[in-house]
């Protein structure tokens, strides 16, 4: 278990992290995003579109607390459990999906995520069993851009860096 970072550092490291989303994203171009195989067949749009469909699951369970409510159901049918189901379910709901729109979703989640956790108290963000999802694990913006930079920056940079070479 790490440090508990105080709202402001969290803020700005989470401000920080969007910023070298963003940049990622526009060295990649939007004239780039749709083209496939960047990753298993998906898309540079395709892989916007299952973080922010993730992203927006942690948004949810965020809101529900400061609210004192139960967790929600998840954004996807609650059949769905298994993390491969879960993500065919965001691929197949987006594919069809114009560009902007999925863009426009993915800075709209990281806004909601900022405006919740800004509207926590300092307290209940140190709390390290305020939210029973995060097993302890204090938060951070890194961890909240884990999934991708494990999972999905290299191979978004491989393939920009095999464009970049085909120019």
């Amino acid at each position: 278990m790490g440090t508990s970072l105080s709202k402001i550092q969290l803020l700005a490291e989470l401000h920080q992290e969007q910023a070298s989303w963003q940049a990622l994203l526009d060295e990649i171009g939007e004239a780039n995003m749709t083209q496939p195989d960047v990753a298993g067949g998906w898309s540079i749009k395709d892989i916007v579109a299952h973080l922010t469909g993730w992203r927006r699951r942690t948004v949810q369970r965020f809101q529900a607390a400061l609210k004192h409510e139960p967790d929600v159901s998840p954004p996807w049918p609650s059949e769905l459990q298994a993390d491969d189901d879960i993500n065919a379910w965001i691929y197949e709901a987006n594919r069809d999906r114009p560009l902007a729109d999925v863009l426009s979703d993915s800075r709209d989640v990281f806004h909601q995520l900022v405006e919740t956790l800004d509207a926590f108290s300092e307290e209940d963000l140190q709390d390290p069993h305020r939210f029973a999802w995060l097993e302890g694990e204090p938060l951070s913006g890194k961890a909240f851009f884990s999934h991708f930079h494990e999972e999905h920056e290299p191979d978004m940079r491989a393939w920009l860096d095999r464009a970049r070479r085909g120019r």
